[in-house]
């Protein structure tokens, strides 16, 4: 799909130098970025999950 990424100045300058610096694209760049922030923020809600079961598991023995 196809999706149009405006960035400021300065981030488009660091992102051009640094796919220069790498041999890649900008656009692989991007989406390696999104796909670290998609799987970071995943990571933090199951971390929680865990931690309120672990917390909460003598209420939810009871409430069984």
């Amino acid at each position: 799909m196809a999706m149009t990424l405006r960035l400021p100045d300065d981030l488009d300058a660091k992102l051009t130098e640094r796919a220069r610096r790498e041999g890649r694209s900008k656009q692989e760049l991007a989406i390696e970025a999104i796909r670290d922030a998609q799987d970071r923020a995943e990571l933090k809600v199951d971390d929680v999950l865990v931690e309120l079961l672990d917390s909460d598991a003598e209420i939810l023995d009871y409430l069984k």
